[in-house]
């Protein structure tokens, strides 16, 4: 959707997730840690991805923010 390489990823939490980190949840051979995770969407909601919740009746999912959404 961004088009973000994991280097991006973890540049872009500010030294809060390692790579390796990164690649481990990807391959899912890890649970994250709560901050992880935490970190990982403040990065990605900055960029403009809104992730969609079930109770907002679109259902869940991710989608990019449009040009001038708060």
């Amino acid at each position: 959707m961004l088009g973000w390489s994991q280097d991006d990823l973890v540049g872009a939490t500010e030294g809060r997730v390692v790579r390796r980190s990164v690649t481990r949840f990807e391959n899912d051979s890890t649970s994250p840690h709560p901050d992880t995770v935490a970190a990982i969407r403040t990065a990605l909601e900055q960029a403009g991805v809104i992730f969609i919740s079930p109770s907002n009746g679109e259902g869940p999912g991710v989608r990019l923010r449009k040009d001038g959404e708060a």
